[in-house]
């Protein structure tokens, strides 16, 4: 105030703001303090936007139209997670679709580590996210598009594990969950019984099953059938293929669990370099937990527009890494008053006489007519 000095709390007006006094000049003011009201205003609206209530019963902000007036600053703010360059044992990777956008996460063991914005799960989004950290000892991947060439180029010493949860899911799939055959029936039981498996010997008596499968049904797998017989061609064989397979769905659920097994990613979490780190065999940590969660935010809130919705996720992510710091540190002045382009003016008319115009003129009868002007 007037000396200068450091001004300490005096109670409250009549009205209810707090009033501050100097202790050495006497002098006192009464006034809102800038800072602890935009804290306030991020703190209420973190707790709407990551909750299920309604915006007027937030706080007592007064009515829903008064918290979105307050609150809509606060829709400028985008977290981010900083890299620290750990080495992690394990990263759990997986996507989930917002709109027309597709947010790519990473986690490590109960934290996110960091998100990727794209428009679909390519390998160019993929590598964007897997390039900011080190490459962990094991990967668990559902083994969607585009991640296996983009783990060969950024994380290619990293262990991969298949969801196996996934796995099952993709055979259930093809196969459905009734198949009408002996076969089917059969290979949907070998993929009921992936996460059921604890031990190394349990993984090679499996191993062992697929293959008396293919013993006992490879036929099938190998059947065709070709165009010109008394069997209809399915709706989707094209107009000038000679053949296809026979039992194509149920070769797709083979060739399926053949290829994962020889690659050696389905059973990573029971090698025993990894034994005692235990290593996850789901992605179950994002998909029922991280996700599940998201879901959830975006379900109360439903009818956001997307960029709403991606700061929802942001935000949620953010909190969730391991050591965020607090909301109201990451408060810029430009987040208040943000940049506004300037406005367009319109271009000067010429000097002189207007030589046509589209204006209605009384001259023509072309003007709006007000009264009665001898309706009936």
């Amino acid at each position: 105030m007037i000396c200068g000095r450091a001004l300490v709390r005096n109670g409250k007006t009549a009205a209810g703001k707090q009033r501050y006094r100097c202790l050495e000049c006497g002098a006192s003011r009464s006034g809102e303090r800038p800072d602890v009201s935009r804290r306030a205003e991020l703190d209420a609206f973190l707790g709407w936007l990551l909750g299920a209530g309604s915006q007027a019963g937030a706080v007592s902000f007064g009515t829903a139209r008064s918290f979105r007036r307050r609150t809509a600053w606060c829709w400028n703010i985008s977290p981010a997670i900083p890299a620290t360059g750990e080495v992690h044992d394990q990263v759990q990777i997986d996507g989930i679709y917002v709109g027309s956008w597709c947010c790519l996460i990473a986690i490590a063991g109960e934290h996110v580590i960091g998100w990727q914005w794209c428009d679909t799960e390519k390998k160019a989004a993929w590598a964007a996210l897997l390039q900011r950290f080190p490459a962990p000892r094991v990967v668990i991947t559902d083994g969607g598009s585009g991640i296996a060439a983009a783990l060969s180029d950024c994380w290619s010493d990293s262990a991969v594990q298949r969801c196996l949860v996934h796995v099952q899911r993709n055979v259930r799939t093809h196969l459905t969950s009734r198949p009408r055959t002996e076969a089917g029936k059969a290979l949907l039981r070998l993929g009921r019984a992936l996460t059921r498996i604890r031990t190394s010997a349990q993984a090679a008596a499996w191993l062992g099953h697929l293959n008396d499968w293919y013993q006992d049904y490879g036929d099938l797998v190998r059947a065709r059938t070709y165009r010109g017989t008394t069997t209809p061609a399915p709706a989707w064989v094209r107009a000038n293929q000679t053949w296809w397979f026979t039992h194509d769905r149920l070769r797709k659920a083979y060739r399926l669990l053949e290829r994962i097994s020889q690659a050696g990613t389905l059973f990573t979490y029971l090698r025993h370099e990894f034994i005692g780190l235990d290593i996850a065999a789901t992605t179950n940590r994002i998909e029922g937990g991280t996700n599940a969660q998201l879901r959830l935010i975006l379900r109360a809130h439903r009818g956001m527009s997307e960029e709403h919705q991606k700061r929802a996720i942001e935000w949620y992510l953010y909190l969730h890494s391991e050591t965020p710091v607090p909301p109201a540190r990451l408060i810029r002045p430009e987040h208040q008053t943000p940049i506004r382009l300037p406005a367009q003016t319109a271009p000067d008319q010429p000097h002189g006489p207007e030589e046509y115009g589209k204006a209605a003129t009384a001259e023509e009868g072309l003007w709006a007519r007000k009264g009665w002007a001898g309706r009936p």
